[in-house]
């Protein structure tokens, strides 16, 4: 396989939003291409006609549009190898259907839901494989002319495989190395029903990968029981040679507790578990996405890489380029990764120190928009310097910074309790007369000013600062008080002082 060129894929069913773990694999995926010059594939696997979901396949698309995670073909792209929709590739599965009957690899069964259910409820641990084949109706156990009269009747079938037993199944995992499973723990699949015309995951996928030239499998780890079956899909195809290479990711884990990362844990800790926001067009339920919370997807991207593998060094912040060129699938963790939510928020609050003044402004500025400010951009831009350093989302500015914005209408109680004194009015309109006789409002000459006031009057310089900060703010938070009089100017900055001494006394 050394001489064919590196080709994955990423193959995703629309029957609802895309789960983070999902994003994980494509990025693996996607690094995995890039840093072997090879491409990456969408494949929309829609085979389950009963599970699908409107607007599921627009989001996927969304949402790696978002993420910044680029497809070199597939639905929405295009490509050599298409249809890259499963659904529009029937005609295709059957022919190896056919092929799989033909060669006794695999044989049609009539058993009904009802039929199947009660032999569950009679045969504990139920399985249909090679001890329980011949108990059911198909047709290694009916007489041929009652098979072929089924099918002249149009009864529902649907095709399994042929599950030989005693055989050891070798897999050679990128990950795990070499995994060996007895065929006797793999069922007959469906692989084909009659119903819909389509076949099942098992075989659409094995085909596919064939046909697109798959030279790597990444997926997750919940798919390794079912790579057994496909290497003996493989093998009874007669594709052994262009089989391509496993590799099976670690789970992503709950935030506390056992078990995998689900919805429940978002919903419970506050989190999301999809990228964008979603509402499911038939129960209404809403659940929430990083993109509408206020993540960069930088941020989720750079979180995403590290969940189940390390570069080896202290090193954390990669930008997707770089991702690349360390990436190395074999040193990927065999053991689940914990989902520490918490730490894509330090990413996120890493990114936004990355990022420029303007970058944040530009993201900044709607927000201040609606809330009925009209400031120009250069105003947006020095708040943004002064406060972004103080959050992890933009959205975290408003409530911390309106103050430059508008100013206060109430005064913060605990705060006036604490640092507004029974002199404070006084020292306020003193301090009000001073900076009214200031030509110069700049940072540096206001403080050069007020400092030698209150050197000569002998005051405390914490209770002046204390009490000129309530009057600007509203509240006992925020920048260097030089820096917040002198971005509002010499007229509003008197205008509030002289408003909370009217108010506060």
């Amino acid at each position: 396989m050394t001489d064919r060129k590196v080709r994955v894929r990423f193959a995703p069913s629309p029957t609802g939003p895309l789960h983070i773990g999902g994003v994980r694999t494509a990025l693996y995926n996607y690094l995995f291409a890039k840093q072997h010059g090879g491409d990456l594939v969408l494949r929309i696997e829609d085979t389950d006609s009963n599970r699908f979901v409107p607007g599921a396949e627009e989001y996927i698309l969304e949402s790696f549009r978002w993420l910044g995670i680029k497809f070199d073909e597939g639905v929405g792209i295009g490509g050599n190898y298409g249809p890259y929709r499963q659904s529009e590739r029937r005609k295709i599965y059957k022919r190896y259907v056919d092929q799989l009957l033909e060669s006794g690899d695999a044989y049609y069964a009539f058993d009904t839901p009802a039929e199947l259910e009660a032999k569950r409820m009679e045969i504990p641990n139920f399985q249909y494989d090679a001890r329980t084949r011949g108990i059911m109706r198909n047709s290694l156990s009916l007489p041929p002319e009652e098979v072929e009269e089924l099918m002249s009747d149009g009864v529902q079938y649907v095709v399994r495989f042929k599950v030989q037993p005693g055989q050891t199944v070798r897999i050679d995992d990128i990950i795990r190395g070499v995994v060996e499973i007895k065929s006797d723990v793999v069922d007959d699949k469906v692989i084909y029903k009659s119903a819909d015309e389509l076949p099942t995951y098992h075989l659409a996928n094995i085909v596919d990968d064939h046909l697109m030239e798959i030279t790597h499998v990444i997926r997750g780890e919940e798919w390794l029981p079912s790579s057994p079956l496909h290497v003996l899909l493989y093998q009874a195809l007669g594709w052994s040679s262009t089989m391509p290479r496993f590799a099976h990711l670690p789970l992503l884990l709950k935030p506390e507790g056992k078990g995998k990362l689900s919805k429940r844990d978002g919903d419970r800790l506050g989190f999301p578990v999809f990228p964008l926001e979603w509402r499911d067009p038939k129960t209404g339920d809403y659940s929430m996405g990083y993109r509408e919370n206020g993540y960069f997807p930088e941020a989720v991207v750079n979180f995403l890489a590290l969940l189940g593998w390390n570069p080896g060094t202290e090193q954390e912040l990669f930008k997707l380029d770089k991702l690349v060129g360390v990436f190395d699938l074999s040193k990927c963790s065999k053991s689940g990764a914990r989902f520490d939510y918490q730490k894509c928020i330090w990413f996120n609050h890493e990114y936004m120190l990355c990022k420029s003044n303007e970058e944040v402004a530009e993201l900044f500025a709607p927000i201040v928009a609606g809330n009925g400010v009209d400031e120009p951009m250069e105003r947006i831009v020095q708040v943004v310097s002064m406060m972004k350093d103080r959050v992890n989302f933009v959205k975290e500015l408003w409530p911390l910074c309106s103050f430059f914005f508008l100013p206060p209408t109430e005064y913060d109680e605990k705060t006036v309790r604490k640092r507004w004194k029974a002199d404070s009015a006084q020292v306020m309109s003193e301090l009000a007369e001073v900076l009214d006789g200031l030509d110069d409002f700049s940072i540096e000459h206001q403080e050069s000013e007020v400092m030698a006031w209150v050197e000569r009057k002998g005051y405390k310089l914490g209770d002046v600062m204390n009490a000129f900060r309530l009057a600007l703010v509203g509240i006992g938070k925020g920048p260097g008080m030089f820096d917040i009089s002198a971005f509002l100017g010499k007229e509003e900055t008197l205008r509030r002082l002289r408003r909370a001494i009217e108010v506060l006394k």
